[in-house]
């Protein structure tokens, strides 16, 4: 599956602050702290770290609530970082939102399909959005329908598709623009297997054009597959990256999955231990088992 833009069209060219570029995305200990009723202050993201370069597939791997979905925001400019930085394309997230959103596509498992528009009018809209031209947007759309497959869902409306008819629409909208890089946040949860290997497939296809990717995924099995390199992400840290042969050479671990649970038990431990050094040093003389009480007259 290649999907290419077409003659005469081509943003990618002018993407790229310099022609140079060979790292397309680039965090530089990225933070990010959400105020909380209860603690006062909750960390999201701890200081992340990591780079992706044209062509590659950088898979985030982690548990539900671990921050990958805050970091992914971040990188699409919904969010603000505390701290750090996230480059994009050469253009820093929080100081040129509008130049990384250009240079962007982004997918998530929730599609929100408009319902009264069909999947021709909801991809077209999305290229005005962009300021393609009109001779190369329908030109751009009939190439997209062609090779995703969507003729026959042309006139179709929002409300009357499928799941696996939203996904479409939704791979089709994050590349109207042709960028050169694509953010994808969980695209295959809650789908069933067809669906799920229809954007498995997808993904594939944009790599082998040399797009820059980052996939977040809890499935070990995408993660095998798909990404050239990993990180594992959990409690807002990153607690280990590289290709998954050097994490298993790394940690004598062959199994990514087992790698992956030894990680976090110990993450998990060193939380429990950090608790209890807290706990000794505000209570200092109190054990489990008993309790002074001094009353005055």
């Amino acid at each position: 599956m290649i999907i290419r833009a077409g003659p005469g069209f081509s943003l990618e060219r002018r993407f790229c602050r310099e022609d140079h570029w060979q790292l397309m995305i680039q965090l530089d200990r990225l933070t990010k702290k959400f105020s909380d009723f209860k603690t006062g202050e909750r960390l999201a993201l701890d200081h992340v770290s990591f780079d992706v370069k044209p062509g590659e597939i950088f898979g985030l791997l982690g548990p539900n609530g671990a921050g990958k979905t805050t970091c992914l925001r971040i990188l699409s400019t919904v969010l603000k970082p505390s701290s750090g930085s996230a480059i994009i394309a050469g253009y820093d997230v929080a100081t040129h939102p509008a130049q990384v959103r250009a240079r962007i596509g982004f997918m998530s498992n929730n599609t929100g399909i408009y319902d009264r528009m069909t999947a021709w009018e909801l991809v077209e809209y999305y290229g005005r959005l962009y300021g393609i031209p009109q001779a190369q947007l329908t030109q751009r759309l009939e190439t997209i329908f062609s090779t995703l497959q969507m003729n026959e869902i042309r006139e179709v409306l929002g409300s009357k598709m499928s799941t696996g008819m939203k996904q479409k629409v939704s791979i089709a909208r994050a590349i109207v623009h042709d960028p050169p890089v694509m953010i994808f946040d969980e695209p295959t949860s809650g789908l069933d297997v067809l669906v799920a290997r229809r954007v498995i497939h997808a993904v594939e296809s944009l790599r082998d054009q040399g797009k820059c990717i980052i996939f977040s995924t809890h499935i070990m099995r995408e993660v095998e597959k798909l990404c050239d390199r990993i990180a594992i992400i959990y409690r807002g840290r990153i607690l280990a990256q590289g290709s998954i042969e050097e994490l298993r050479d790394t940690h004598h671990q062959r199994d990514i999955e087992e790698l992956f649970f030894e990680l976090i038990s110990a993450c998990d431990a060193e939380e429990a231990e950090r608790l209890r050094a807290n706990e000794d040093s505000i209570n200092p003389g109190l054990d489990d088992t008993s309790v002074n009480v001094e009353v005055r007259p």
